[in-house]
Formats: C-alpha cells, structure tokens, sequence
C-alpha cells in the first residue's frame, strides 16, 4: 500500500490548469466539459431568470424611489474605499 501526496492547489491555479488544458483539447472532451457544466453556465448568463434575485433589485429599486434608502454615489463610496487603502 502506498500513499499518494495530494497538493492543495488554490483556485487561481486551477482555473490555469483548467484553461490550459481545454486550450489543447480534442473536440470530443471540449463537449463533454461543456456537457457537464453547460447548466451552471446557462443559470449564470440568465440572472433575469432567477425570480429571488429580481424581487431583491425591485425591492432595493423601490427603497430609493421611496426614500428609505438615500443611496450613494459611486465617487463617494470609490472615495472612501481609497482612503481605507491607501491610509
């Protein structure tokens, strides 16, 4: 029996190895990774699709037409995320 040491690679390094190895994939195991994740794919580029995710924009929506929340400019919060970083 013999134990095989498995490195735990971060996801950087995965997505690299993964966009690597399709680059020089055969057609027929293009297909059947596209096969296997082709659903997540869809849900991902079809947002308008999920009914939780529009009642939330409709809500927040509604919020800052109605005044119970003032919002902020993106200068603002840009400004304040700067001063954080940079001290």
């Amino acid at each position: 029996m013999f134990s095989i040491n498995k490195i735990k690679m971060d996801t950087s390094t995965i997505r690299q190895k993964l966009q690597d190895y399709i680059m020089g994939a055969d057609d027929k195991k293009v297909n059947a990774i596209y096969t296997i994740i082709e659903s997540d794919i869809n849900e991902m580029h079809e947002w308008w699709n999920d009914e939780d995710l529009i009642a939330e924009l409709d809500r927040r929506s509604q919020d800052l037409k109605n005044g119970n929340d003032k919002g902020r400019y993106w200068e603002e919060v840009k400004n304040e995320v700067l001063l954080k970083v940079n001290g």
